[in-house]
């Protein structure tokens, strides 16, 4: 790492350290130094991602103020983080924090694993439900019916079909926001908006502020893109954007681009409220920055009784900061691949033709069943049985993972498909590697960060309930015991278990 790309102030350090709970030490343990606690304070923080990679931390008489110690005590710990390979300086740029040379960063995203692997294999890697049935089947049969009039062009329609383009548009007027069909764009999944969107306004080397943690896919695209991603660290549990945090990163960093979740956000579950949605549509307006929200979660809210925030693109109506990207894979299926984007007349325009090099268009089959549910009211349907099913699934799998391993420690969101769960000090990546062998596969935190970051979590997805998660859990039991011991050799065979 060569420079810093964002700034944590001391106050807002010593606050952070001030707010972590001490590890309990063992009979006759020692108490560490003031400079080695301050030492692993920071460095936790870096691997939790609470601070992020690369963020320039306070001078060191500043800081030494803000927790009343001495001067000295931070230099030691700065110096500690230095050799360890968590802290780099340089002579009149200040101090960042690092992660140490070798470590394994996040370079993937999440990938599903292949069918015929699932006997032995319980999959918790991607947060994906099978197909509503018999919904799938019906939209199918009526596209179908739908299909002869396409069937006569030549197929290709880059921003979508028109009758798609229109139900978006009014289903974004029915939630309050005035939409024309030229404000929509049609696209192959939530990826291809993306993918769509980082080739138009971030180019190679372009900052990209990010949450994090945030959607493992997502970070790979942007990856690839050549993007800097900047990430801003989330609050603790489910409270969602740290404004302050967002609003100074807006103005250091100056990012081009920004990628948010606010509905049921992929990892952690938080939901942003309509005052951290407006505040943070002022922020990026204020500086420039094109804040693209992902919607993909919004329908799943799984808790009765919730009045849900307005959609964020409600505090930009025409679409000029704000970019929304909506799927059907979440709420609906994920071989259903229909995305979309809406935004400005003007940007949906560029996109269109940027687009033309790339797929030249979505399949026109998969959205007239779209077109289908959300025309005949099967969608609303469908969305409620998928509903059901991640509630149930969720319940079953916090019960389950309570039982089983009651040191990790995590919060139960009310919506979306994901548990964000800190593993009791233990290697996530660890967890990962083990959990394999002895039969569960589960994606650890630092697919979810940037540089390196989270490696004391896991997230684990409301894709199994019943026997299936109780099972689970047993092998995320069995895998924590065998990091913790250090026997991660020569576990025994999976058996082949069958829901």
């Amino acid at each position: 790492m060569t420079q810093w790309t964002s700034a944590v102030g001391a106050s807002q350090l010593a606050r952070q350290l001030s707010s972590q709970q001490p590890r309990p030490a063992g009979p006759g343990a020692r108490k560490p130094p003031a400079y080695r606690a301050l030492a692993d304070g920071v460095r936790l923080l870096v691997l939790e991602g609470r601070v992020p990679v690369a963020a320039r931390l306070p001078a060191e008489r500043e800081l030494a103020v803000a927790l009343s110690v001495s001067r000295t005590t931070v230099a030691a710990a700065y110096e500690a983080l230095r050799s360890e390979g968590f802290l780099e300086s340089r002579r009149g740029a200040g101090s960042w924090t690092a992660v140490p040379a070798g470590n394994p960063l996040p370079a993937r995203g999440l990938e599903p694993l292949p069918p015929e692997s699932l006997g032995s294999m319980i999959d918790l890697g991607c947060a994906a439900l099978p197909a509503p049935e018999p919904w799938l089947t019906r939209s199918i049969q009526g596209a179908l019916e739908e299909l002869p009039p396409y069937a006569h062009t030549h197929g290709d329609y880059p921003a979508g079909i028109p009758a798609l383009r229109r139900m978006l548009a009014e289903r974004y007027t029915d939630r309050g926001i005035p939409t024309m069909p030229e404000q929509i764009m049609v696209t192959t999944g939530a990826m291809g908006a993306m993918d769509a969107i980082c080739h138009l306004f971030a180019g190679r080397g372009e900052r990209v502020a990010v949450e994090s943690p945030s959607y493992a896919n997502i970070l790979q695209l942007m990856r690839e893109a050549g993007a800097r991603l900047v990430p801003v660290a989330m609050e603790e549990g489910l409270g969602g954007w740290d404004l302050p945090r967002w609003r100074q990163v807006l103005r250091d960093a100056a990012p081009r681009l920004a990628y948010v979740v606010a509905d049921f956000h992929n990892p952690t579950g938080a939901l942003a409220d309509d005052d951290q949605r407006r505040r943070l549509v002022d922020a990026a307006r204020s500086a420039g920055t094109v804040l693209v929200v992902d919607e993909t979660m919004s329908e799943l809210h799984l808790d009765g009784g919730r009045e849900m925030p307005r959609p964020v693109c409600a505090f930009d109506p025409a679409g000029s900061t704000v970019l929304t990207v909506g799927s059907a894979s979440k709420a609906f299926w994920a071989g259903m691949r229909i995305g979309w984007v809406r935004a400005s007349p003007e940007v949906i325009r560029s996109l269109v033709a940027a687009r033309a090099y790339a797929d030249l268009g979505t399949p026109v089959l998969e959205q007239l069943g779209v077109n289908w549910l959300l025309r005949t009211g099967g969608w609303e349907q469908a969305v409620a049985v998928r509903r059901t099913q991640a509630r149930e699934n969720r319940d079953a799998l916090v019960t389950a993972v309570r039982r089983e391993l009651p040191d990790w420690e995590f919060a139960v969101p009310d919506g979306g498909l994901t548990l964000w769960v800190r593993t009791g000090g233990l290697s996530g990546s660890r967890i990962a590697e083990v959990g394999e062998r002895v039969g569960v596969r589960v994606p650890s935190g630092p697919r979810f960060g940037v540089d390196g970051a989270f490696e004391g979590f896991v997230r684990l997805p409301f894709t199994v309930g019943g026997p299936v998660a109780d099972e689970a859990a047993a092998r995320l039991a069995a895998a924590a015991r065998l990091v913790k011991t250090g026997a991660t050799t020569g576990t025994e065979a999976p058996r082949t278990f069958v829901a």
